[in-house]
Order: C-alpha cells, then structure tokens, then sequence
C-alpha cells in the first residue's frame, strides 16, 4: 500500500515542476486537464489526512480568507525609485557622473527592460514563502501576503542554500489578460482599467484573494537580499541566482561595457517594444558591481548607480475620417475611430478605440475633428483629445440595432456600454460556448477555446443550442480531433443535460445573473418559464434582484434570438424545472447573516454551511435587510457599516446559542 506522505510529496514535487515549466519558463509538458487531474488527486489526500497540509502546497495558492484592509510593514531596506534619463544626452551625463564617481576604474552596466507594473518585495524563511509586500512609500508598504501566493509564477517553496532571503520584483499584467479583464468589467458594467499597470496595481489590493488568483497576475524579479542586501556580489550573479533558484527573471537582458552599447539596447527594444507581451515604459540601467554599487552610494531618494531610461510619449496628430462600431465577445458595441493613417513610434495607425457614447461626448468629438492620438500603456492606440474642430464636422450616434445580428442593443441606465443581448450574435458567440461549456456552469470537459474557434469558423456552431446538435462524424472533420477525443466531448455534452435548473440559467450568460444569483431565481420561480414570462418588478421577488438584475432579465427574455435559444435547449432536454434543496421551517429560516472578520472557531465556510443547513442565507453586503452581523476578530468596515444601521452584531458564542435556541 502507497504511503499517503510520500505520495503527498510526490504530487507536490510533480505539480511545482509544471508550475515552473508553465509559468516561469512558458514551456508546458501536460495539458490543463492533466495538471487539474494531478492537483485534484493532491487536495484529496490532503483532506483525508490533513495532518500532511503544508502551507506550501500547490493547494494553498488560493483559499485565503477576504481581509478588511492591509497592514502597514517596513521594508528590510529601502525600496528606492529611480531618476530618469528622458533622452541620450542626459543617459550619457549620468555615465559621465558614474565614471567620475569611480575614478576611472573598469566596470560595466546591466541593462534590463523597464516593466510597467507594481513593486513588491517577497520573503522566504527555510525555504517557504512566508510574506509578500508592496513598495509603498519606499520605506514602508502594505502586507499583500495571500494575495501574492495566488501568483504562480512566486515559488511557495525553494530550495536554497540561503535560509533567510528577499527577492524584489514588478507585478505585472501581461497584454492578453489586460484585454480579458477589460472585457469582463464590460460585461459585468464596470469602469474599463485605463492599461495594465493599473489594472495589475488594483488586482494586487483588492481584498479577496480569489479576485487576484481570477486575474492571471505575473512576477518578474530583479533583486535577491539578504539581511536588506545584496546577496551576491554582482547584480548579474543575482539574477542567475534567481534564475537557478526558480524564479521568473526576463530573459531580455543584456551586460554593456560601455554606454554606446546601453543606448543601442534602449534603441533596439524601443522599436521592438509593441512585439512583447507585456507593456514596457523604458530600460533600467545599473552598475553591475556591488561593490561598486557601494562606493556611488545614493542621494535623497535614489541610488546613483543606476537610472531609468524612459522612453517618449508616442502621440501624433491626425484627423477622424469616419467613426465604426465594433461588436466585442461580451456584446458590447465599442466606436472604433477611423483615421487619416500616421505613424506613432514606428507604427502607423489607422484606427483608434473611443471606448463608448460618453467618452466621444467628454472629448467633444465629431467626424471630421482633428485629434490627438497616443500609444504610451494602453494595448490599443486611443483618442486623447480634439485638437482643432473640423471645418465639416458630423455627429456620431449609436446605432439602435447590432450592426452584425440586427438583434436589439440596450444601454442600461447608470451604465457607459450599449450591448448586443443577442446571445447568439455571431460577434459574440465563441465567448457564448465558452461561457456555456465552462466548468461551474454546465461543465463540459473538452469544448475548450481551441474547439469553439473551429465550431464557429467551420459554421458548425450558429447558437450555443448547436452543441446538443453535433454529431461525431462532424467533430471528426476538426483539427486534432480523434475518434476518442470526439466521441469524449459528446458523451460531455449529453452528461450537462443532468445539470439543475441554476446552472442552466447561469449559462444562458445574461449580465448580471451569476451562480448565486440563478439559484436565488430558481428558489423563487421553480422554473425557466416562470423566470421567463416574469415582469420586472415579479423579478424582484428573488433574493438579491434588484431593478438592475431584474432590467437585464427582463430584456434578454423579450429578445426573440434568445427567446428561440431558449425553446431550443428545452428541446434538447435540458432541465427546465427546480425542485428547492433548501431546508424548510430551518431555526435561521428568513434570517439573513453577514459575516466579517475571523471567528474563534469557525472559518467562513463553515459558517456559512451551518447557516444555511440551519434554512438561513449569507449575504457578501450589509443593508437594512441583514437579520444579523456575525462579527469577529479584525471586523472592519462592515461592523461600522451596521452599528451606523443600529443591525444586531453577534459573536460567534451568540450565534451558536441562535443556532440551540431553534
């Protein structure tokens, strides 16, 4: 019989060089599903024994509780900024200030990209990560500790001969996940970030670890202290260093013996910058030698061994001949600028993103203006401001239809975005079968990014209904897929046929409506029909559907393209109706709970299962509906939130005698 402990540590081990290879070195062995099979066999052995859990696991990247806030925490040495070199002449008097300093002695540059993200420095004791903090003021920044661990490419373990030891790095958002996340505010209402390290800034703070963990953040590393230093003799050694020890260092780094040779990489990779998958504001340039580094010191606020080449704003003027619409993957029309074509650093642009209505109303802009464009952080080229109004000039208006399905176009109120609500809508409809087939909806392993491209590209898929439709001999005419992997897919698709009512509704991606909230419908309606031929204000009477939630109901089920989405996959045999799971006459039964801050003995989740074992409801926000707030150690701003409300706040001893009483 396998020992449960070594086979723990084999699948840690195993699980820790494919995070390496995935996320460090971009070079995987196993496909996702292998990887999700590998840590599913882990965290079942670790549930079953969890005196073998380690707070290093591959486990334990996400799990942490929301916090109320971030302390404050002093940096072992201070995390310094850097001054700028806005052109060569000043690169070359800072050279100049170098070799002064030195006396004339030999020595050489680093020279690595400037990566345009977040500063954060990362402790490890033994080997195991043990905090994650912020720059901050330089001296003191914010402990950021569970969200960093969601970070793959931050080793949880290394091994190493130092036993105590600090890396520093830029938290980063690579280019892919900034346009993701930008999609999903769309559909979710939210403002768009304005570029990656923005987003990438706001990702690191938020307070729930599992919105970081959602946001496909990256860590590139620079630095390697000891004691608040240098650990090794050069800056150079460093980096090898962090590169043996399994830590993401770019690649794109170079050793410069001379300061023609530094303003030939900051030329190189200036023209190569749009061709990265991350955004870059420039190069930083330090002396190699530590000692050295030494003898330079520092001033007030930087350390004169190194300095950062910023590169120019990239902006030009040109003129909008015409302004298009342009449908994203979560329905949103976007005005998209069409320009007389001009070259902004290196590229010539002919299109430029107006974002929506509002943001064409805030610069004042009609065709014929003549604007200012930039490309310096954002993914794609933007309008900054009107420069001079065109002699003939014409105003833009959203169109009432989708300019791609002719399906109806609706602006919510309080929302920026004018959205197609036709689920079907082809401009739309890659994201729709994702969405549809994703694990937590209907689950159906297989249908991946990969195949709904060619389903969609081959006209196999016109509507998310088409996957009950498919038949194998079709699956067989796809690239890369087999006879197994095909006949794989449709036993997958039968199998979500099982799925309950929530997690159809869920699927139908109708903004707004979550996992949560389709379960709050089901409870309420009992069936898909019922939710369907329901007015706005019927709507309301579900558990958390405000006018909002109710509004965006409303309209997709009067869309006759979703109305025959709907008769379709009635048709092919999924669950229409609900029976409740909830416990009737329960001692918490029409009682609402907020919870916040740490219970003496009780985590979150299982104080959230004994209240709604016990027929009650947890509530993420506190109102004037909350029954009580359960509160405990560190509560923060939910606990004033209700003692403003005058709600009953209980500890977790009360709550226990609630629980007895019923």
């Amino acid at each position: 019989m396998i020992d449960p402990a070594v086979e723990v540590e084999r699948l840690r081990k195993e699980l820790r060089r494919h995070e390496h290879l995935y996320y460090v070195l971009d070079q995987p062995e196993i496909t996702d599903a292998e990887y999700d099979a590998l840590m599913t066999e882990l965290r079942g052995l670790e549930e079953h024994h969890p005196e073998l859990a380690t707070a290093d696991s591959p486990t334990r990247r996400v799990g942490g509780k929301a916090r109320e806030g971030f302390v404050k925490v002093p940096h072992s040495s201070a995390m310094l900024s850097l001054d700028n070199a806005l052109n060569e002449e000043e690169l070359r008097a800072f050279d100049a200030r170098v070799r002064e300093l030195l006396g004339g002695a030999d020595f050489r540059y680093v020279t690595e990209l400037k990566m345009d993200g977040l500063s954060m420095s990362a402790d490890y004791r033994d080997g195991r990560f043990t905090q994650a903090v912020t720059r901050g003021d330089g001296t003191v920044g914010e402990d950021v500790t569970e969200n960093a661990r969601t970070i793959h490419s931050i080793p949880l373990n290394v091994a190493g001969s130092l036993p105590e030891f600090e890396v520093r790095g830029e938290v980063v958002m690579n280019r892919r996940a900034f346009e993701r996340l930008n999609l999903e505010r769309d559909e979710k209402g939210l403002s768009r970030f304005a570029n990656p390290r923005n987003a990438a800034a706001g990702s690191l703070r938020v307070l729930e670890p599992q919105i970081t963990a959602s946001r496909r953040l990256d860590y590139y590393t620079y630095f390697l202290l000891s004691g608040g230093r240098p650990a090794m003799d050069s800056h150079w050694a460093s980096l090898d260093e962090l590169v043996r020890l399994g830590f993401k260092v770019n690649s794109q780094r170079s050793l410069c013996h001379a300061v023609d040779e530094v303003l030939a990489y900051c030329a190189e990779w200036e023209a190569r910058r749009e061709h990265l998958p991350y955004e870059i504001d420039g190069v930083v340039v330090k002396v190699d030698s530590v000692e050295q580094q030494r003898q330079l010191g520092y001033t007030a606020k930087a350390p004169r061994w190194a300095i950062a080449y910023k590169y120019p704003a990239r902006q030009a003027k040109t003129v909008v001949l015409g302004i298009e619409v342009q449908v994203g993957r979560t329905g949103a029309l976007t005005p998209v600028a069409i320009l007389d074509p001009k070259e902004v650093g290196g590229v010539t642009v002919a299109r430029a993103t107006l974002h929506n209505e509002d943001e064409i109303a805030r610069l004042g802009l009609q065709i014929g203006d003549e604007v200012v464009i930039e490309r310096s952080g954002d993914v794609i080229p933007k309008v900054v401001r009107v420069s001079a109004q065109g002699s003939v000039r014409k105003p833009f208006h959203m169109p009432a239809v989708c300019p791609v399905c002719g399906g109806a176009v609706v602006r919510e109120e309080g929302e920026a975005a004018s959205r197609c609500i036709n689920t079907n809508c082809p401009a739309r409809l890659k994201e729709s079968i994702l969405h549809f087939a994703s694990r937590g909806v209907m689950n159906i392993d297989g249908v991946g990014e990969a195949l709904a491209d060619h389903l969609v590209d081959r006209n196999l898929a016109h509507s998310v209904a088409d996957l009950y439709s498919l038949t194998l001999e079709q699956l067989l005419t796809l690239e890369r897929m087999g006879p197994k992997s095909a006949a794989n897919v449709l036993r997958n698709i039968e199998n979500s046929k099982r799925n309950p009512l929530p997690r159809v509704i869920t699927a139908l991606g109708i903004r707004f409506v979550g996992e949560r909230t389709a379960v709050f419908l089901a409870e309420a309606f009992s069936s898909m029909d019922a939710i369907a031929a329901a007015s706005a204000d019927e709507l309301q009477r579900a558990e958390e559907v405000g006018p909002k939630v109710a509004e965006s109901l409303f309209h997709f089920f009067r869309e006759p393209h979703n109305q025959e989405l709907v008769d379709r996959l009635r048709n092919a045999g999924l669950r229409f109706t609900y029976e409740s799971t909830r416990p009737k006459d329960g001692p918490l039964e029409g009682l609402t709970f907020v919870l916040t801050g740490a219970l003496p003995t009780l985590s979150r989740e299982q104080a959230k299962e004994l209240i709604e074992r016990a027929g009650g409801k947890v509530s993420t926000s506190v109102s004037k509906k909350t029954s009580y707030v359960l509160a405990g150690e560190d509560a923060g701003s939910k606990l004033d939130k209700a003692r403003t409300l005058g709600l009953r706040i209980i500890d977790e001893v009360k709550f226990f005698d609630i629980l007895r009483a019923g």
